[in-house]
């Protein structure tokens, strides 16, 4: 898949599994209206350069709105103009072709509960005590295409295996579905977990802010 692709499916996904309203197509790519305090509005650039950014920089002036680029933090950087912060870790755009298989045993005195609402399938783990000890949910994001939303592993649960077993869980139901490839955004720490497991790297990801 090129980059183009990748976003296409990321966007879609993305808006289903956080309830905004659809993504919408602009000339440099997508606009997803948040709505939240520190995330109103995200614009999503596949392809970006210079002018591009430098424009949407220049043009965008609600406090507390993103641009996501598809370019290295490094490169983001010389394009942003005054009052634009780069805030986020690097992130990383991953991909996955799914292949059905049994769902994975979570560990000993672990349970796994899954439900699906809307085209969002929704994985917890619960611990021995029944507190959430880890999450993740997966959006439909068309025929045969998914994306993998959410991932994390509460502090006193992590080394233990659970974050596979969420992405084990997650990709065998969606295979199972019909789903044959799926897209992710990887943070730093999440990325050494989705290559281990099998997701492939495609694109750098830099998120960039409009300061309040």
């Amino acid at each position: 898949m090129d980059r183009q692709t990748i976003t296409d499916i990321w966007v879609r996904g993305w808006a289903l599994s956080r309830g905004t309203p659809a993504p919408v197509v602009e000339p440099w790519g997508y606009r997803i209206d948040v709505g939240l305090p520190r995330h109103v509005l995200r614009h999503v650039l596949p392809e970006p350069d210079g002018p591009a950014v430098r424009h949407l920089c220049e043009t965008v002036t609600t406090p507390h709105a993103w641009l996501k680029v598809l370019a290295g933090p490094e490169e983001t950087a010389r394009w942003i103009t005054p009052g634009w912060t780069v805030p986020d870790d690097p992130g990383f755009m991953m991909t996955l072709d799914l292949r059905p298989g049994p769902a994975p045993r979570p560990p000993r005195g672990y349970a796994v509960h899954g439900t699906e609402e809307d085209g969002v399938l929704r994985v917890r783990v619960l611990g021995p005590d029944g507190s959430l000890a880890a999450r993740g949910q997966l959006a439909r994001a068309g025929a045969g295409l998914a994306v993998v939303d959410q991932v994390e592993t509460s502090a006193e649960h992590r080394r233990r295996g659970l974050g596979s077993t969420v992405m084990r869980t997650l990709e065998s139901a969606a295979a199972a579905a019909g789903t044959t490839r799926a897209v992710l955004a990887a943070t730093t720490d999440g990325r050494a977990l989705y290559e281990a497991v099998g997701w492939r790297y495609r694109a750098p990801l830099t998120g960039i802010v409009r300061t309040g």
